[in-house]
């Protein structure tokens, strides 16, 4: 009688313990109808602490961002861009309030985040990297406001300079398009603008410029104006020949 009784309170104890154990909140089993909802509300909320924020009335745009990461952590975890956008904002919202400490805590959090997933060369991750500076230099630490006001600024040349190498690729690659249906005035117009965008990015001397002459080149003699064809073909440095710029003859003369 006695064992039947110490099994039951066992199996009291055990059931109990796993009823625990599944009614702890597990962001996995968040249907996608619940997430949805959840973010909704999130990206309110978060709505209202930037409205907030502009209105400088920073206290409650603390709270407001407070609630926001609370149901981002719950459904997307801590690790992930939208919540970093959250720890970002909540950083720079302590800032106007002053409390330093903490705006460096979620600033460099929103930052670490974003070099995790986006890597240092990011228009997000150099946001952070401003936002840091800024904060830096507020708390007169002029060193570190320097340092990470130059990481900014060379993320910035970089992807001003990879979107410009995509336009004059782009450019180029219309001049192709034009040349090949006839459209030669086109052609030249486009050719002309992947050209002065890589003379800008890699100078006279490198190949893609050089290639930029070469295609102009080609186009003029194309178009016969063989004059204009020469001269670009000089300034491509490669003889006529090496261009595939035939000689032109007249009155039986080259």
């Amino acid at each position: 009688m006695k064992n039947i009784f110490f099994l039951i309170i066992i199996f009291m104890i055990v059931g109990c313990s796993n009823r625990g154990f599944y009614n702890q909140p597990n962001p996995t089993n968040i249907s996608s109808v619940e997430k949805k909802a959840l973010l909704q509300e999130a990206n309110i909320l978060n709505n209202r602490g930037v409205q907030a924020y502009k209105k400088g009335d920073y206290k409650t745009s603390i709270k407001y961002y407070q609630k926001a990461i609370a149901i981002k952590e719950r459904v997307l975890g801590e690790n992930d861009l939208n919540t970093a956008t959250s720890y970002n904002n909540l950083g720079l919202a302590y800032k106007r309030d002053k409390n330093y400490p903490k705006a460096l805590a979620y600033i460099s959090t929103a930052l670490k985040i974003r070099e995790k997933i986006l890597g240092k060369e990011d228009s997000q991750t150099a946001q952070s990297y401003n936002n840091l500076g800024t904060l830096y230099a507020t708390m007169g630490e002029s060193d570190k406001a320097i340092d990470y006001t130059k990481k900014t600024v060379e993320i910035k040349k970089e992807i001003i300079r990879k979107e410009q190498k995509a336009t004059a690729t782009a450019y180029n690659n219309l001049a192709i398009l034009n040349e090949e249906i006839g459209e030669y005035k086109k052609a030249l117009t486009n050719y002309l603008k992947a050209l002065d965008i890589n003379k800008k990015l890699y100078g006279e001397e490198h190949p893609i410029t050089q290639n930029s002459y070469k295609n102009i080149a080609l186009l003029y003699y194309t178009m016969g104006n063989y004059k204009e064809a020469s001269r670009y073909a000089k300034l491509a440095k490669q003889k006529s020949e090496e261009i595939e710029l035939e000689p032109i003859i007249v009155n039986g003369k080259k």
